[in-house]
């Protein structure tokens, strides 16, 4: 069954490129993939259909409990043939009916089909919730378009707010639901249902999230909305698919859920509601496409009421029509397409006697709606018999009367808006509109009437629809009248008397529409949640108002003090039981700490941006003599070199900086506060450090890595930590440095288009290359980069003789660094202090003659080379990142040793080198400043109080 999600992802990743290639065929090719689904699902189908089930398990991090559990039973049989096959029609269909972008739609469309697959066959709440939420976002993707529109924005948001904030409670739900039972998956929920506890609060929040993915009201507004969307998006997405989700929920979590105390008022409450308001809604629609959609959030009631009641013939019922639905809704959906596509509009008050121009269409639209109002010998009568029987006789519920009589109501009323829309899109006399219209190709049309005309094989075959159909349904008791089974014949029954009754009703309500009350109007969903969205601005407006004051030293100030009050006072109080902890190990501590506490001090109180600069450095550097005294040489190294490196970075930065800090006019009892604040945390942070190293209640997981370290054939424990025993946060963190060093690059390279002038070297280019055809007297390249004072020729020089000895020290540490002091994370800094070195001294034109390869060159192979390091395992049948000791005896040198993620450690010293030369392209643009700049930071340093 992974197979299944990995084509469809593989094949909507390739649908962009075949579509340059392929031209309209593209659609062919995209449906053969649902197309293979449902040939899958029909091999598999006779033993599921005799109560057995596939599953498949994969492992994904088995320790912490987190696989991808998937199972094809009954309900997800019946769902994935629903899926896939009416998937299948749709994008056949829009081979004629997208003209344009068809790559984009090609590629949606069938993502969100594997998605779809993904969320019926998922056997794991949590793997059914991102299965869920990848449908949210494919839909709003295929709503939004391309976003020129401001009403598909409109719409795309207003989805994408309602089913994902649906969604999130959903999965509180889910958290809640699976404490509960003790397991997150749904099989083992369903064998062991849980009851009690909180069990009653996790069943409102699922239905919640069902009720908003499938439009029930009062959540309903944002289907009607989606109609901007293309009519085959409407049709699969917002028809047969998607929104079917939160019936499918409700379908799997019944047998388990159904007699906790909320869960049948609300899924029949909701339902029924939402089944007769959908339905009377639909009748005072214009537009084809939002009849249907109300006519779809009618049906979905009627589905929800029906696969959540709980009982046998309920749910028989609930199967059926969700077969008859799919089939009928996204049939007439295609046709309504096809008339807008052929006469510009889908108004029913500019269509008129389309049955002459269209005469194909209009069987097909005719069979389609028959199957909706539920005439025999279509699904649809097999559905509609089947629930009058479960709520007049399949249940012992108390008030079935009632609704039995709500559900000839919506009946009559699904009639009425069915023989609305024949004869509103088919009816009467052609018209101009009409006459123009061309014939629709056989190819368009042949879409629409296999999923109309499967209405009719369903109906005619009801032996195989109730073979599909019971298998999930027998999962239930049998009702008080014995075992319902589906046909075209069951005499004449009460049931068939209510069946005919909502047809006459229906076709008196159609006959009588014009005439229908104006006070029966129904309050407006869109403009509700168009006043909600408003009252939501201004509320966050008037909060933004009172706590965005616009001051960084208040939001500091609130964010500290939070920390100090939270989880100071907790630390607060367990301090007692944690113990005394060990105040220092060596003399030396208290000197340095006095030194970092000066330097700290000295911080506050100075004006000068350079001086606070090496401040707090100085504060930096004591802490690498703590790790010194502490015997951490490894720690010490790289805090020295990353302190280092850091000065001369803010530095570089500083230079297009004013000299001094701009003075405040801060008040003293402000001053005070945030004094207060600032010793409080440090007080804090002091003592949670010295209270949790006293507090560990079990041995230091560091004597596992000492005694493990002989086995990743090391002998520092910290090299061997970083590159083999946590090497996947290695390769994360280096990922994140690499991310971080692009995104400072980019940013200045737009600030440098908007502002920067032509003469900061070559467009494209990180580093000039250095010229050695200059004249004599400008041997050293890069020599007009600034005035020649500023220039030293002798300690140009003397850099050119000491950049390959620190190059060489770099890679001394790099390849030591398994058995001391050293390794790829500290021998890369010690190059990218070479490479600093040579910028300091020779500019932008020395270091491209000592650098001829882009800067995201080096840094990118240093990821490739990190990330296929630990890989490669995986071709071995190894684990990731996995590492091994290899001895070779070459003929001189004897015995080599080493381990295989000394290629991990290179892979992170070319990173770490093409991150410094990545930051040295961003923040030191030019050494030399012009003339202009210059005398704008001396003006800006005298009105600030002092020279520069």
């Amino acid at each position: 069954m992974l197979f299944l999600l990995v084509a469809h992802a593989g094949v909507a990743a390739a649908i962009p490129w075949w579509q340059q290639r392929l031209g309209r065929a593209v659609w062919v090719v995209a449906a053969m993939v649902p197309l293979s689904v449902v040939a899958w699902a029909a091999t598999r189908a006779a033993p599921v259909l005799d109560g057995g089930e596939y599953q498949e398990t994969f492992s994904w991090a088995p320790s912490l409990g987190l696989t991808i559990d998937l199972r094809l039973d009954a309900l997800s049989l019946l769902m994935l043939w629903i899926v896939a096959g009416v998937g299948a029609m749709v994008l056949l269909y829009c081979r004629y009916y997208v003209e344009r972008d068809a790559g984009r739609q090609a590629a949606l469309l069938l993502a969100f089909a594997g998605a779809m697959v993904g969320l019926v066959l998922a056997d794991n709440l949590f793997v059914l919730y991102v299965f869920w939420e990848l449908t949210t976002v494919a839909s709003f993707l295929l709503i939004l378009g391309r976003g020129k529109a401001a009403e598909e924005r409109r719409a795309a948001w207003q989805a994408l707010l309602v089913t994902t904030a649906g969604g999130l409670v959903m999965l509180l739900g889910f958290i809640v639901l699976g404490q509960e039972a003790g397991t997150y998956r749904v099989s083992s929920i369903l064998a062991d249902p849980p009851s009690g506890g909180s069990v009653p609060a996790a069943v409102v929040l699922i239905l919640i999230g069902a009720f908003a993915k499938s439009a029930q009201m009062p959540l309903h507004g944002w289907l009607p909305a989606s109609m901007v969307a293309p009519t085959p998006v409407s049709a699969y997405l917002h028809a047969a698919a998607m929104v079917k989700a939160g019936v499918y929920l409700v379908a799997r979590l019944a047998p388990a859920l159904a007699e906790v105390e909320p869960w049948r008022p609300m899924v029949l409450g909701v339902g029924l509601t939402s089944m007769v308001l959908g339905a009377w809604r639909a009748l005072r629609a214009t537009d084809l496409k939002l009849l249907l959609a109300y006519g779809t959030i009618s049906e979905l009631g009627l589905l929800i009421a029906l696969l959540g009641t709980g009982t046998r013939t309920a749910a028989l019922a609930g199967e059926v029509m969700l077969l008859a639905h799919a089939a009928f809704k996204s049939a007439l959906f295609l046709s309504v397409g096809i008339v807008d596509h052929q006469t510009g509009t889908r108004d029913i008050r500019e269509l008129s006697g389309l049955w002459r121009r269209m005469p194909v269409l209009c069987a097909v639209a005719v069979l389609a709606a028959a199957s909706m109002a539920g005439l025999t010998p279509l699904v649809g009568f097999l559905g509609k018999e089947a629930y009058f029987e479960a709520f007049l006789h399949g249940t012992r519920l108390e008030g079935h009367t009632q609704l039995t009589v709500v559900l000839v109501i919506g009946s009559a009323l699904t009639v009425a808006y069915a023989a609305r829309f024949v004869q509103g899109t088919f009816g009467g006399r052609p018209d101009e509109v009409a006459n123009r219209a061309e014939r629709p190709k056989p190819g368009f049309l042949a879409p629409v009437a296999v999923l109309s005309g499967a209405g009719l094989v369903l109906g005619l075959g009801y032996a195989g629809t109730a073979a599909v159909a019971t298998a999930y349904a027998d999962a239930y008791p049998p009702g008080p009248h014995g075992r319902y089974e589906l046909s075209l014949w069951h005499g004449f029954t009460p049931v068939l008397g209510l069946s005919a009754l909502s047809l006459a009703l229906g076709g008196l309500v159609h006959l009588g529409r014009p005439s229908l009350p104006a006070m029966l109007r129904l309050p407006d969903a869109q403009r509700a949640f168009d006043r909600t969205g408003v009252a939501v601005d201004r509320l966050a407006l008037a909060v933004a108002g009172l706590t965005q004051v616009g001051s960084l030293p208040f939001y500091l100030t609130v964010l500290l003090a939070t920390v100090v009050v939270v989880p100071g006072a907790a630390l607060a109080a367990a301090a007692p039981s944690l113990g005394s902890p060990q105040t220092w190990w060596s003399p030396a501590e208290p000197f340095l700490a006095v030194v970092m506490l000066t330097a700290a001090a000295a911080v506050v109180v100075t004006r000068h941006r350079l001086t606070g600069t090496l401040l707090v450095g100085g504060v930096g550097y004591g802490v690498a003599g703590a790790f010194v005294v502490r015997g951490a040489p490894d720690l010490a190294l790289t805090q020295f070199i990353v302190e280092t490196m850091t000065l001369v970075v803010v530095v570089l930065v500083l230079r297009r900086m004013p000299a001094r800090f701009t003075p405040g006019r801060t008040m003293p009892r402000v001053r005070v506060v945030r004094a207060v604040v600032a010793g409080a945390v440090g007080v804090l942070v002091t003592f949670f450090a010295l209270v949790s190293s006293a507090a560990r209640p079990g041995p230091p997981i560091s004597g596992e890595y000492a005694h493990r370290t002989p086995e990743a054939g090391a002998s520092n424990i910290v090299n061997a930590i970083l590159v083999d025993f946590r090497a996947l946060d290695t390769l994360g963190e280096i990922s994140v440095l690499l991310v971080a060093a692009v995104g400072v690059g980019s940013l200045v390279r737009i600030r440098g288009r908007v502002g920067a002038s032509a003469s900061d070297g070559e467009p494209g280019s990180l580093f000039p290359t250095a010229h050695w055809d200059e004249p004599a007297q400008t041997w050293l390249p890069g020599a007009r980069e600034r005035p020649g004072g500023e220039r030293s020729v002798l300690l140009e020089v003397a850099t050119r003789l000491l950049f390959p000895s620190i190059l060489v020290l770099s890679l001394f540490l790099l390849f030591s660094g398994h058995y001391r002091p050293g390794g790829g994370f500290a021998g890369g800094l010690v190059a990218g202090q070479a490479f600093v070195l040579r910028y300091l001294v020779g500019g932008r034109a020395d270091l491209g003659a000592a650098v001829r390869v882009p800067a995201g060159a080096v840094a990118g192979t240093g990821l490739l080379l990190a990330s296929a390091v630990g890989l490669f395992p995986l071709v071995l049948d190894g684990a990731p990142l996995e590492s091994a000791v290899v001895r070779l005896h070459p003929p001189v040198l004897g015995t080599l040793e080493f381990a295989t993620s000394l290629f991990f450690d290179v892979g992170v010293y070319l990173l770490i080198v093409g991150v410094v030369l990545k930051l040295l392209s961003a923040v030191g643009v030019s050494l030399g400043r012009d003339k202009t700049e210059a005398a704008e930071a001396t003006t800006a340093g005298q009105e600030e109080g002092g020279p520069r």
